[in-house]
């Protein structure tokens, strides 16, 4: 959105404005290579931009936990509430904690075979979507499917630091927010077994969906899961795009 208080650029410069008292007019403007609503950071991204450049600007000479905090405050006009786990992954690239009482955040990197596929839906996705995708989160879980899930997030940690891309993708299995989501996404289940048949190590919904994201060893035959993953799109009469990438290094300041 072009109103800045819609726009989650809009709202990291207001803030970091009255927080750091500078009065200059600031005109944002917004080149994005990353769709906005399909699961992918898309909000973040601008946000954690704006923090960047804001700080940049004005050389305040922040903190990256500075940064991630002024950076979050974006995420209300998306999500209809101030987070950190997008913007922190955005400013410093890789993998990232985030542990919110306290604040807290530990970067990791990830292992140079680490390889992701993104299935990127054709589809018209609805205003505020992940508001709609955080609704359909169940209130109460099941204890053994907390367990199940903690026990996965822990392994995945665990693959970030001893660098095993296997272990990483064995333990994609979310039992509590995927199948409570899966229902939003025409054909989800063909393209992640689609996926996983064709050598994927793990499939997952990426952030709050649309799109589906596939973790790979670089050694694999990354174009045949793509199409797998699109063929299972289809299936639903759904087009996609498929991008093959690797984690980033964080962002850059180009002058």
């Amino acid at each position: 959105p072009k109103d800045p208080q819609q726009n989650t650029a809009g709202l990291v410069v207001k803030a970091m404005k009255q927080k750091f008292k500078i009065k200059s007019g600031i005109e944002i403007r917004i080149k994005k290579g990353v769709p906005a609503g399909f699961g992918m950071g898309s909000s973040a991204a601008s946000a954690a931009a704006a923090a960047l450049a804001f700080n940049k600007l004005f050389n305040l000479k922040l903190d990256s936990n500075t940064l991630i905090k002024c950076a979050g405050i974006g995420e209300k006009a998306s999500a209809g509430t101030i987070h950190y786990d997008n913007v922190a992954a955005s400013l410093l690239g890789g993998f990232v904690v985030v542990k919110t009482k306290p604040f807290e955040v530990v970067r990791l990197e990830p292992p140079k075979d680490l390889v992701l596929c993104i299935a990127i839906p054709q589809l018209k996705v609805p205003k505020k979507k992940t508001k709609i995708s955080r609704a359909v989160i169940p209130k109460t879980v099941k204890l053994s499917d907390l367990t199940i899930n903690l026990s996965n997030a822990a392994n995945i940690v665990s693959g970030f630091l001893i660098k095993d891309t296997e272990l990483i993708g064995r333990s994609i299995q979310d039992v509590i927010v995927e199948p409570a989501r899966k229902h939003l996404i025409p054909g989800f289940s063909k393209v992640k077994n689609n996926a996983l048949n064709a050598g994927a190590l793990g499939v997952t919904i990426s952030g709050a969906g649309p799109s589906v994201i596939a973790f790979c060893k670089k050694s694999q035959n990354l174009k045949k899961i793509g199409k797998s993953m699109e063929k299972g799109f289809r299936s639903a009469k759904v087009g996609c795009d498929i991008i093959i990438c690797k984690p980033s290094a964080g962002p850059k300041i180009r002058a």
